[in-house]
């Protein structure tokens, strides 16, 4: 499967969002998918699947547990890929950035005079 193929679906973006985090069992990832998604542990559990048998996910057991991880090597690949697009957005961000930073300079040599003023900004 591409990873393009992984990653279009909803759910296992959303499970990998939680791995990032840190390492979960598999009953942990259950619960707040079932709770978000409304679907079967089965169907979990087949998300889960996906994304270790793509390399996306990494599982170790302990004990009667299986704890989950993200594998960042898939991951690395897609930003790779992705960099020859960048020129699209990243020219955007930048000016974004700059103006963001220049309100922030101006707010600093131009404080407000009066709290309602602040309030305003």
């Amino acid at each position: 499967m591409h990873a393009f193929d992984v990653l279009g679906d909803p759910v296992r973006r959303r499970i990998l969002v939680l791995l990032a985090e840190g390492e979960l069992s598999a009953g942990e990832v259950c619960a707040v998918i079932q709770r978000e998604y409304g679907i079967s542990q089965p169907a979990v559990s087949q998300h889960l699947r996906v994304l270790r048998d793509n390399g996306f996910a990494t599982v170790r057991p302990q004990g009667a547990r299986r704890l989950y991880a993200v594998d960042p090597r898939p991951l690395r690949e897609v930003d790779e890929w992705l960099a020859g697009f960048r020129r699209f957005w990243a020219p955007a961000l930048d000016a974004l950035a700059t103006e963001l930073a220049r309100g922030r300079r101006e707010r600093r040599s131009h404080p407000p005079k009066d709290p309602s003023e602040e309030r305003s900004r």
